[in-house]
């Protein structure tokens, strides 16, 4: 994130690269960086004539290059923008010429997602040394938390721990995602408002009661009686509720069982970085922990391995989704 804002204040500054290659496996940050060029380089009448937007599917890097040799009408720039720019990557090497020698009056704008330059190779110097590349890496899940509460703080909000393991346990690492649902309360919450659980129940359309997140904290806790309530809930809302997300999640909690279980340094503080969760649910794996020996999670770790291969249709033709979820809860139970 700080790179991202250093290249917007950069811009911001007047001091604007004539190429701005945006790659990486995340496509949240290549998206705003994008938007931002889109809607600041030029004003809005400038645009008409001098904005233009290519598709990486529809063109060859020599309509990219020759576009970008074109100089801007009536305005100091033109702006050029390759969006899917990863469907170039087998020509990407042409643009070498360019990048050594780039128009001064153009921005050019690549978005590369998905994919990145080898940084040994002559374009990616070229590229570096006149414009700017910027790698968007993916977080990692136990990093999430922290993106959340810088994004929710430069807009004047804060969030409490569980209602921002909630976002990241039925959103993933998804930054898009999580963004959008956050707009959305941005926009019924007043302006310093602090999140809570109980804000993503009533509005982002997770069940109180019957969700992963409650299934998990059944399963550590051994609450048989509520973890086959949710799962009985689960088999009548599978669309809601995917059986290859709820085997992978519960997986996941018990493998860090596992690794809780292995480290000789319990302080809490270590323990959350180890598993990667938020310090304020350790209290639920210290539950857990003492409830399933690691033994016992080890079986069940094998259990659920065999219970995800049949969730995907293997040697399960005649389980139905809740079959395979009491299955499932009977082996960790028993």
């Amino acid at each position: 994130m700080d790179e991202v804002i250093k290249i917007v204040n950069d811009i911001k500054a007047g001091n604007i690269k004539p190429i701005y290659f945006l790659m990486g496996d995340e496509p949240y940050y290549i998206d705003k960086l994008s938007e931002y060029i889109e809607n600041n380089i030029l004003s809005e009448d400038e645009r008409g004539f001098n904005q233009t937007v290519l598709y990486g599917r529809d063109v060859a890097i020599e309509d990219v290059v020759s576009t970008a040799k074109r100089y801007p009408m009536m305005a100091e720039r033109q702006v050029v923008i390759v969006k899917e720019a990863q469907q170039l990557s087998r020509t990407i090497e042409k643009l070498e010429s360019y990048a050594e020698n780039p128009m001064a009056t153009t921005v050019l704008v690549f978005c590369y997602k998905y994919k990145t330059l080898d940084k040994r190779k002559k374009i990616t110097k070229a590229i570096a040394k006149n414009g700017v590349i910027y790698e968007s890496k993916k977080l990692y899940d136990n990093q999430i938390g922290d993106w959340i509460k810088r994004v929710l703080a430069g807009k004047k909000y804060s969030i409490e721990p569980k209602a921002s393991a909630m976002l990241v346990e039925f959103l993933g690492t998804d930054l898009s995602k999580i963004n959008n649902e956050l707009e959305k309360l941005q926009i019924i919450l007043p302006v310093g408002s602090t999140i809570t659980a109980k804000d993503i129940e009533d509005n982002i359309g997770f069940s109180k009661d019957y969700n992963v997140f409650e299934l998990r904290k059944a399963i550590g806790e051994r609450d048989q009686l509520k973890a086959y309530k949710i799962a009985e809930n689960f088999s009548h809302n599978p669309k809601d509720n995917p059986l290859v997300l709820t085997t992978s999640m519960i997986f996941s909690f018990f493998i860090q069982l596992l690794k809780y279980h292995g480290l000789k340094d319990k302080n809490p503080k270590n323990v959350a970085s180890v598993l990667g969760v938020n310090p304020y649910f350790l209290k639920d794996y210290d539950v857990a922990i003492k409830n399933y020996p690691m033994k016992k999670v080890s079986q069940i770790i094998a259990a659920l391995r065999d219970t995800d291969v049949k969730g995907k249709g293997v040697g399960a033709n005649n389980f139905s989704h809740a079959d395979l979820l009491r299955e499932m809860l009977y082996k960790i139970f028993n």
